[in-house]
């Protein structure tokens, strides 16, 4: 049987710099909106190396919006150490005017395949108008 390797969070500043700004935001960026914020901080290889390492340590998920771009969100509700437990089977809703994509934490989604399918990941994306562009409407 293949020996499991253990994976060990690192800290690092460009981690940190990630969550920090995905708690302000409130909303799933992309790899070129962190590459924009940041600008010459930290370089594209650093923070593509910090993303993919903060999904792994379940403290973010990725979505595919709507025109294919991978977005990243933070975990809220996968704060267990334990990766069994962890899933991103909400609801994700991306505005069609703002761009913005939000985690609808609340609204979870469970669907029943035939038996012998298993599934590993599930992305359910409405898209639509946001609150915030309607009250400009």
């Amino acid at each position: 049987m293949a020996e499991k390797k253990i994976k060990r969070e690192r800290s690092s500043g460009t981690k940190t710099a990630i969550l920090e700004l995905l708690k302000a935001q409130n909303t799933a960026l992309a790899h070129k909106d962190f590459h924009n914020h940041f600008g010459n901080t930290y370089d594209r290889v650093t923070i593509y190396r910090a993303l993919d390492r903060l999904v792994d340590e379940g403290k973010l998920h990725r979505i595919t919006n709507l025109d294919g771009v991978i977005q990243y969100a933070l975990c809220k509700e996968c704060e267990s150490k334990d990766q069994s437990q962890h899933n991103h089977d909400h609801v994700h809703f991306s505005c069609e005017k703002c761009k913005k994509t939000t985690c609808m934490d609340s609204i979870a989604i469970r669907i029943n395949l035939p038996s012998g399918y298993t599934v590993r990941e599930q992305q359910i994306l409405i898209s639509g108008v946001c609150p915030e562009c309607n009250a400009l409407e």
